[in-house]
Parts: structure tokens; sequence; C-alpha cells
């Protein structure tokens, strides 16, 4: 598992703490972890589309660029 050091405003580290002191997570990791996941699994697919377009994007330039 990949460690990742992060900074949150503490607004949101409020809330995450009290996530966890109210019992619905083990750890604020535990909560971030869910947090991303969901957020990756529901943005999976316009993830995917916007790399596609990026890619299209960049062989367009490199074909019609000056040889």
């Amino acid at each position: 598992m990949k460690a990742i050091n992060l900074e949150l405003p503490d607004k949101l580290a409020a809330e995450i703490e009290a996530y966890v002191r109210a019992g619905w997570f083990g750890s604020e990791a535990e909560v971030i972890r869910v947090a991303v996941a969901d957020f990756v699994r529901r943005r999976r697919l316009d993830l995917l589309e916007r790399f596609m377009r990026d890619d299209i994007e960049w062989a367009l330039k490199l074909k019609n660029a000056p040889s």
C-alpha cells in the first residue's frame, strides 16, 4: 500500500475526526480511503473519456505538425 501525505482545511479535518469519534470509521485514514475509492468509482468513466480525448488531441497535433 502506498502512503500519501496531504494537508486538509481545518474544517474538513474536523469533520473527518468527528466521523472517527462517532465510531463510523476506525481511523482518519480509513475515511479518506473510502472517500477516494468512492470518488474514483463514480468518476472512472469521466476520467477515461478525458484521457482518451487528450490522447486523440495529442495524436492529431502530432499528425498535423509540419515535418
